[in-house]
């Protein structure tokens, strides 16, 4: 746990979100089960895997002794996961603002670090929304000399819609935003109030009930898919990616993109590679996208894998 308390040790509270300590990425031996976040102002320890009270004890002193010397106020939420079980959060000093928004870049977006696992914005996935906010600008700034529009977007598995917020910020006609969770959807129109943008739907439907309407709103010059890896009901990643994949042909303007995202450390890029060969042979891979620094991994097959391909022209 050495790494991580030297991580406190020389902690300077980040105006943005971010994650500030990757025990998960493997290049900390004995902290693999722990990852520390700033949603500022208030930092989020998780361990996945039981934390005994003396570990937990010492963490929280680290962090009391680091935030004294700033001369600032300690704000910090403890979540603990298991898998196969609920994960159990608590306030350990301090509190949280309400409504509690963070930043990134130029966006905002609504968070709800005591609401369940996940908290409104997966840290993992900057660089992939930085990279459609320079996609959309480079496109936008392309078509204003023509008198074009913008690019339309279709962003699956949308959750609190922060992809649909890059898009729009930098330029995007239009987003279709589609997940099952309607509560995560409701959120996501939160997110683009705050950020005063329109041209953008919110489809709280099952997403493989619902391609005919999806083609008939499209084509799309990007498709994001971020899916679950592993979610019982909604999505599991290798059963159905294939049967997604399949479908992206017909939802794609010819040129169009379609940005892959997998989070199951137990599939590498390769799986999604003959994947598409196999379901939509039309695409043609591109790049995969580099994971934001502090998300390191020991093994890059392990880690989120952000695949870039395009439809034959």
């Amino acid at each position: 746990m050495h790494a991580l308390l030297d991580c406190i040790a020389q902690l300077t509270p980040p105006e943005e979100a971010c994650r500030l300590f990757h025990g998960r990425g493997g290049q900390h031996p004995g902290c693999e089960h722990l990852a520390l976040d700033a949603y500022p102002p208030v930092l989020v320890l998780t361990s996945f895997a039981p934390l005994e009270a003396a570990a937990l004890a010492a963490i929280g002193q680290a962090l009391e002794q680091r935030y004294a010397a700033l001369g600032q106020e300690l704000h910090w939420v403890f979540q603990q996961r298991q898998s196969g079980q609920t994960a159990h959060t608590q306030l350990m000093r301090g509190s949280l603002p309400e409504p509690h928004c963070v930043r990134e870049g130029t966006a905002h977006y609504r968070v709800r670090l005591l609401q369940g696992q996940n908290h409104g914005l997966f840290l993992d996935m900057a660089a992939g929304r930085r990279w459609v906010a320079g996609h959309m600008a480079a496109h936008s700034a392309a078509q204003r000399e023509h008198g074009g529009a913008g690019m339309k977007v279709l962003n699956l598995f949308a959750y609190s819609c922060a992809f649909s917020v890059a898009a729009l910020q930098a330029g995007a006609r239009e987003v279709i935003n589609i997940d099952m969770a309607s509560g995560a959807l409701a959120l996501g129109r939160e997110n683009h109030q705050r950020n005063g943008l329109t041209g953008a739907r919110f489809l709280a439907h099952d997403i493989f009930k619902s391609w005919g309407k999806l083609k008939r709103f499209g084509p799309y010059d990007l498709v994001i898919a971020d899916p679950p890896s592993y979610q019982k009901g909604s999505f599991i990643a290798r059963k159905d990616y294939p049967r997604l994949l399949r479908h992206l042909p017909e939802l794609l303007a010819p040129g169009g993109h379609a940005l892959l995202c997998l989070n199951a450390p137990e599939l590498p890029c390769q799986f999604l590679h003959a994947a598409v060969q196999e379901n939509a042979p039309g695409l043609h891979f591109v790049q995969r996208l580099p994971n934001p620094p502090a998300f390191a991994d020991v093994d890059e097959e392990r880690s989120l894998k952000v695949l870039l391909y395009r439809q034959q022209p």
